[in-house]
């Protein structure tokens, strides 16, 4: 199975976060691996650049896009929360996040 993308990685981090703790980056890897049983040798693929997983990449970058639609928040580097925001799309139990869902937030079209 190929390591999902890092739209399909939002909702369940989105949901990871529901539980209203603050988590660290590498929780939620660790979450992101054990939901979609990347294996150690997945894990240990690096991008072109050599320098970070692609996993650990695609996580980064949901997390990311999850914060610019304001979904999540960070007060410490390398540590986020859900938002008012992100527990109101859980609500809705949408079937999937994706850029264009994320486009709904004027914080996302603007970034």
């Amino acid at each position: 199975m190929p390591i999902p993308s890092y739209e399909e990685m939002m909702l369940p981090l989105l949901t990871f976060a529901g539980d209203h703790i603050e988590h660290t980056t590498d929780e939620s890897l660790e979450y992101i691996k054990k939901k979609y049983r990347i294996s150690d040798d997945e894990s240990e693929i690096l991008l072109k650049s050599g320098k970070q997983s692609v996993v650990s990449n695609r996580v980064g970058w949901a997390r990311t896009y999850l914060k610019k639609a304001g979904l999540l928040d960070s007060q410490q580097r390398a540590r986020f929360s859900i938002t008012d925001a992100g527990l109101k799309v859980l609500k809705e139990n949408p079937p999937e996040i994706t850029d264009r869902f994320l486009m709904q937030f004027p914080s996302f079209q603007e970034f």
